[in-house]
């Protein structure tokens, strides 16, 4: 007689959840549920896992996400382990709690490292593009245990005969469809920090108020971005969605006008600034009595100039935070949009 039994087949990060209490089976097929109930609460909180990862969560609600996701498979190890295999299908039972014990150590350790990773990842372009990485890597282990354990769970119905009604179900699919939009998302979000960190360090240097070091962020800046709008010339979209193309397009072309047109503005600024405290220096230090009529007319027109130029710094600088938040606000709301729009729903 061939039995029936529809299981849940999540493609990517396939765990079990968890309980104590140990059970006997008497049909094979009650042990495959068995083994399908266990997997399926585990994997919708990997989901919410995943997408607060993909949203930009909190880096406590990540973590805090990922040691309850511990505590829910050393859970289900533990219940497992009580529960009884299958009449003498101890060798299954074995090859279970292998491929369980294996994404608990992915849990444990990879992904635990990846957390750490992306507290420093912003400090330079090598290290975000060694976070992304290692995501991707840790995603790739266990995509391929989660294979493993498949072909295990669909030998033991073969043997016997329970019909596996796989049907790839909505689990599987947001799993394996979340995977696709975050690889493209990640991709992108690359070509744009390559460009953006440019910005981080100039950013540093005006606040020092270091003209070189100004002038050369500057022009790496501005190099930086318009290599990246050729770079975004040849991205292969998602499912032709080109809405992140377009903002980052959009946060390109501010940094080049930036770099290329603003920046000189106010360095301008800093270098007649930089003039004016060596006059000011020097009428201070001399006599009052002893000042020439030329060093005061020199004080008076380098003040007029200082101040005029003070004010378009200031102008300058309040239009450049606008248009910068704008444009980043503009990113980060495509981002946001793109990954609503593609990820899955619960």
């Amino acid at each position: 007689m061939t039995k029936k039994i529809t299981l849940l087949f999540p493609i990517l990060f396939f765990i079990m959840a968890s309980s104590a209490i140990a059970q006997t089976f008497k049909e094979p097929v009650d042990y495959l549920t068995f083994v399908s109930n266990e997997q399926e609460a585990i994997t919708k909180d990997m989901c919410k896992y995943t997408k607060a990862i993909a949203h930009g969560k909190s880096e406590r609600n990540i973590e805090n996400r990922r040691k309850s996701l511990v505590k829910l498979m050393e859970r289900s190890i533990s219940k497992i382990e009580k529960a009884d295999a299958y009449s003498d299908e101890e060798t299954y039972k074995k090859d279970v709690l292998e491929n369980l014990r294996l994404n608990k150590s992915l849990m444990e350790n990879d992904y635990s490292k990846i957390v750490d990773m992306k507290k420093v990842a912003e400090q330079s372009y090598d290290m975000m593009e060694a976070y992304v990485m290692a995501q991707e890597l840790a995603d790739q282990k266990m995509e391929e245990a989660q294979k493993t354990y498949e072909k295990d769970f669909n030998d033991f119905a073969k043997k016997y005969n329970i019909n596996i009604i796989d049907k790839e179900t909505d689990l599987g699919k947001k799993m394996k469809i979340s995977g696709e939009v975050f690889k493209h998302y990640n991709k992108l979000y690359l070509i744009f920090f390559k460009v953006e960190i440019n910005e981080v360090y100039l950013m540093n240097a005006l606040e020092k108020n270091d003209v070189a070091a100004i002038q050369q962020n500057a022009n790496a800046l501005s190099s930086a971005a318009k290599e990246g709008l050729e770079t975004l010339k040849t991205v292969e979209t998602y499912k032709n969605d080109k809405s992140i193309v377009e903002a980052t397009k959009k946060t390109f072309e501010f940094f080049i006008e930036e770099a290329d047109t603003k920046i000189p503005e106010l360095t301008d600024f800093l270098i007649l600034n930089e003039d004016f405290e060596t006059i000011k220096t020097s009428i201070e230090k001399t006599p009052e009595k002893k000042r020439t009529k030329k060093q005061i007319d020199a004080y008076n027109k380098k003040v007029k100039e200082v101040n005029k130029a003070g004010n378009n710094y200031n102008k300058t600088n309040t239009q450049l935070n606008q248009k910068r938040q704008q444009v980043i606000n503009q990113l980060n709301a495509a981002n946001e949009r793109f990954l609503a729009k593609h990820i899955p729903n619960d």
